[in-house]
């Protein structure tokens, strides 16, 4: 059954990348002299007096410093599904980590398989996690935005940046799903215990160990989270093809609203 949903995502995937990717558009955010590009999909028939969820999507380390359309492959098709478009209107952020930065306190030693990670999310936020949330915060004053149902999903370097702004402004969020990532499970406290998770990860991941999400997983549950793990046995960083799949993806995501 996984299977058959993987290979129904795919072929959305195709379809929509054929045909609607301009629908996102195209858009950049100014601040301290730096710019940051980004891409904004509206719903259909957008209405300003109407109130409308908000997804703040993360893209992995590869896509540092493209033009922004390969991230689009990995979850804009998702939102880009007519039935999607349908059932779930609401306004969809995929902003675009420049180059030189990470959305999260992240340091990577590649020389081992899976890559190490080390994480301290007491060190300075980078310029790229700060400034998605003030373009987050912007976009949610001056679109039509429910402010009480704001979320955030990413996947590899995306989802360790999205337990980090979870965590560095749990106000935010009403929920995150964060995708072959992991946290800094030293300095996760109770803040958090309000904001539903649902954490993906494949076990044959040579990128991403999965004791880092397991281990987040396992630092949630005592301090009060509501928390959803979902392990994809064989499966390898590609997890989010399988948890992009997940028929109750985006129907979870919209069931919660900020406490």
């Amino acid at each position: 059954m996984k299977k058959i949903f993987s290979l129904l995502f795919v072929l959305y995937c195709i379809t929509a990348t054929a045909q609607d990717m301009s629908l996102f558009q195209k858009k950049e955010y100014n601040e301290a002299g730096k710019m940051l590009p980004y891409r904004i999909l509206y719903p259909e028939n957008y209405d300003k007096s109407k109130k409308y969820p908000l997804v703040l999507f993360l893209h992995g380390a590869g896509e540092r410093g493209s033009d922004n359309e390969s991230q689009l492959m990995h979850g804009g098709a998702l939102f880009l599904a007519d039935s999607n478009r349908k059932k779930f209107p609401c306004i969809v952020m995929f902003p675009q980590c420049p180059a030189d930065s990470s959305w999260g306190s992240v340091k990577v030693d590649r020389t081992t398989s899976p890559f190490t990670f080390t994480l301290d999310y007491a060190r300075p936020q980078t310029w790229a996690m700060k400034t998605i949330i003030d373009l987050t915060k912007e976009v949610a004053s001056t679109e039509a935005v429910d402010q009480s149902r704001i979320y955030i999903s990413g996947l590899s370097m995306g989802g360790f940046g999205t337990f980090e702004a979870v965590y560095q402004y749990p106000k935010l969020f009403a929920a995150a799903m964060p995708i072959c990532g992991g946290g800094d499970t030293l300095h996760y406290d109770k803040r958090v215990k309000k904001i539903p998770f649902w954490v993906f990860h494949g076990d044959a991941d040579v990128v991403v160990n999965v004791e880092n999400s397991r281990a987040m997983v396992r630092t949630l549950k005592p301090i009060g989270a509501d928390v959803a793990y979902t392990e994809y046995p064989g499966v390898n960083h590609n997890s989010w093809d399988n948890a992009l799949a997940e028929p109750t993806y985006l129907s979870w995501m919209f069931s919660h609203k900020k406490k």
